[in-house]
């Protein structure tokens, strides 16, 4: 049965990186991984952007110009929703206080933000720092035997949102 979802994944997921690719060149593009312990792993593509200003309070942000990617090889409940396996679009939308993580089915690249796409919108739990991040810094957090947390940091904010494996 493993094997079969890891053929299924390499036969489907690697046409879906590829996609995530063409929005940004290597060089541009950051992942970062959180694994279960049952070997199904998370993995998040992102642009590790350093401009400040670029981020403005209550709209849409796609770090780079091009929304992050998260592929999965478990299924998992975010917000509550359950989210099967495959790859996802990831937005954000910042706030004074509180972000909102969006996940969203639509993987096509350079295609514009659809919210009818949207497959759950999730309220990230935030803090300031003390040290200002200069670039975009993304991270899981291995929390619990079926959980990582998405970590991002910019500028003087740090936010998380929960993944539970189902």
């Amino acid at each position: 049965m493993r094997c079969l979802l890891v053929c299924l994944l390499l036969i489907f997921g690697l046409p879906l990186f590829s996609l995530a690719q063409q929005s940004a060149t290597p060089s541009q593009t950051k992942e970062v991984f959180c694994g279960f312990g049952d070997g199904t792993t998370l993995k998040v593509l992102y642009s590790p952007v350093s401009r400040s200003g670029e981020m403005h309070d209550g709209k849409m942000w796609q770090p780079g110009g091009s929304p992050m990617t998260l592929f999965t090889q478990a299924k998992l409940i975010v917000g509550g929703v359950e989210i099967p396996e495959g790859a996802y679009s990831l937005y954000v939308f910042p706030r004074k206080g509180t972000w909102t993580l969006v996940i969203s089915k639509n993987v096509v690249a350079n295609s514009k933000y659809d919210e009818k796409q949207d497959l759950v919108r999730v309220k990230m739990e935030s803090v300031s720092v003390d040290t200002p991040f200069k670039t975009l810094d993304i991270a899981f957090a291995h929390t619990a035997p079926k959980q990582c947390n998405l970590r991002m940091y910019y500028e003087k904010t740090g936010a998380w949102a929960e993944f539970h494996e189902k």
